[in-house]
């Protein structure tokens, strides 16, 4: 679990000096890098969703994961988790960006791809912290962007990286059969599709609730599983 630790302790810290650096830039520069997080999201969003191999799992997932995440809600029980910081970590007038949509947006942007899950198994598999070390040091880097124009629920994506990475390392052995190159293909498709619809978000075209998509990212590998045992 030492990969994980790491990349779990560079989000946090990352995700502090991004909030630091927040405070003393001036508002009109903050949302020039808001746009700019926006643009870069929309086409990571796009090259990744271009990875998928089968349309109709990502179809069937999509749809499968929106009436799960909206059956239960999942993006209001997000946006709650940052009410118990204070009203200065809420939605203000001056940014139009909510705990959930930094939470997500940071889920997403470190969990979702080969390297997460690759490094994962690698580490739960031989030991090999390797991949995770390096993914460490991107995500240092992004977390830090991403705080600055997303605010505190970037940070509090660090749990999510915990618990996503942490169970593909324990899991590894059980996960492995199920979490193919063509599994990670279909992950990495849905996630991105998601990463786009925030892109999208983040430059004010849209107002998806992306977060009650996120069950796709689960869905995804089962239902290639599935299909592989015909």
């Amino acid at each position: 679990m030492i990969g994980v630790l790491v990349n779990t302790a560079t989000v946090i810290i990352g995700s502090l000096i991004g909030l630091l650096l927040k405070k003393g830039i001036p508002e009109k520069f903050t949302d020039a890098v808001m746009i700019g997080i926006g643009l870069c999201t929309v086409y990571i969003g796009v090259s990744g969703a271009l990875q998928g191999e089968n349309t109709l799992i990502l179809i069937i997932s999509i749809v499968i994961g929106s009436i799960i995440g909206t059956g239960i809600d999942l993006d209001q029980k997000i946006s709650n988790l940052g009410q118990w910081v204070g009203n200065r970590f809420r939605k203000t007038e001056g940014n139009s960006h909510s705990v959930a949509e930094g939470f997500v947006t940071g889920c997403l942007f470190f969990c979702i791809g080969a390297m997460t899950v690759v490094g994962s198994l690698n580490a739960g598999l031989t030991g090999d912290n390797e991949m995770l070390f390096t993914k460490s040091l991107l995500d240092f880097i992004a977390s830090a962007m991403l705080s600055v124009s997303l605010g505190i629920g970037v940070l509090f994506s660090a749990a999510f990286v915990f618990a996503f990475q942490g169970s593909i390392v324990l899991l590894a052995g059980f996960l492995q059969p199920i979490l193919t190159d063509a599994a990670i293909a279909e992950i990495t498709c849905a996630g991105s599709l998601m990463i786009l619809a925030l892109g999208l978000n983040i430059i004010g075209i849209t107002k998806i609730k992306v977060a009650n998509y996120l069950p796709a990212i689960v869905v995804a590998p089962i239902l290639n599983w599935m299909l592989s045992l015909f």
